[in-house]
């Protein structure tokens, strides 16, 4: 699997750690430096999703503001309870819950893979456009979508169908600072989806454990376009207690996402379970893998970008029920497949 990530990285390009830029009168996040190494998991949490939203650290203490306190109740008045517009959302190719299916079968074929995804012409040239590249140069040229389904393998068939279904979904984000969020998210979900996939073994089946590591954030691109969009106000510096509030209502959108995806019923499960349920009650093994990866995925993440010590270890519960030598062995291969050159 580490393959296919290490070659969807290299067709990207390499991107040097950019400075995050400030946008529209919103300040960047700044941290104190001297306590990278020595921060707790709601530490983390915290710094990741400032990251990812660009709000800057309240100088002051964690006490909400009047402003904050308001911004959170319109938030909550426009997503609780099933309010928020799924319509609003990207739609999920209709082919695609087919497909997942197929791909978990092993009585199919390439020529009746080749079919469903054939359904969709945009599917069909991102996969004839992957299987053309440098990577897959072969003696004899890829004459049928076919041919190109059977090179893919299933592995590299899923990798493409997750990267062709998630990447513009998380890159539309909205609002003046969308574009920023998007690729944030998207790296994210990259990383996120990478680690399920490798905590998934023995725990829960690779490809939902990886839609679920893709899928898991959704609803901050949500929270982050109502902040700048639908609520229609600059987000000054914020108090930790603001940006708690803002990781709860994306994590019950993310659900909402999931149900309006039909997305299968173990990972909208799993999403359930990781907004309602504290870490340490997670009882299933999807939900488990799920939180896992995501902490793994943020702090290689940060890392990244200056945002975190990457020798910073873990006192999570629902992270040290896995193996400290499994943990260790995918966070080197997050840094194998992701850190920077």
């Amino acid at each position: 699997m580490g393959y296919w990530w290490r070659f969807f990285a290299r067709e990207r390009g390499p991107e040097a750690p950019a400075p995050r830029p400030a946008a529209s009168g919103r300040d960047t996040a700044t941290f104190d430096e001297t306590r990278l190494g020595s921060l707790t998991c709601n530490d983390v949490e915290e710094r990741f999703h400032r990251f990812i939203l660009n709000l800057a650290v309240n100088a002051g203490d964690n006490v909400q503001s009047g402003r904050e306190q308001m911004l959170l109740q319109r938030l909550g008045e426009l997503c609780d309870d099933g309010r928020f517009d799924v319509r609003t959302l990207p739609r999920m190719p209709t082919v695609l819950p087919q497909l997942m299916r197929a791909m978990k079968s092993d009585n199919l074929n390439g020529a009746q893979l080749a079919n469903l995804i054939r359904r969709d012409p945009v599917l069909v040239g991102e996969v004839m456009r992957v299987t053309g590249s440098v990577a897959y140069r072969t003696a004899h040229p890829i004459g049928s979508l076919q041919h190109a389904v059977v090179l893919l393998g299933q592995v590299g068939l899923r990798h493409v169908v997750s990267v062709y279904v998630m990447k513009p979904i998380l890159m539309a984000s909205a609002g003046a600072n969308g574009q920023v969020i998007g690729q944030r998210l998207w790296d994210h979900a990259e990383r996120c989806a990478h680690a399920a996939v490798f905590l998934s073994k023995g725990q829960c089946d690779p490809f939902e454990a990886q839609l679920a590591g893709l899928v898991g954030y959704t609803g901050l691109g949500a929270v982050a376009r109502l902040l700048d969009k639908d609520l229609g106000q600059a987000v000054p510096a914020c108090s930790p207690s603001f940006i708690a509030g803002c990781a709860r209502i994306a994590a019950r959108l993310s659900v909402q996402a999931g149900r309006h995806w039909d997305l299968p019923p173990v990972v909208l499960d799993a999403l359930v379970e990781h907004a309602e349920s504290m870490p340490e009650a997670m009882e299933q093994p999807m939900s488990r893998v799920l939180h896992a990866a995501q902490r793994l995925a943020m702090c290689q993440q940060l890392t990244e970008h200056g945002l975190l010590d990457g020798d910073a270890g873990y006192t999570d519960d629902a992270i040290t029920r896995f193996p400290a030598q499994l943990l260790a062995r995918c966070r080197q291969d997050l840094r194998q497949n992701f850190a920077q050159p």
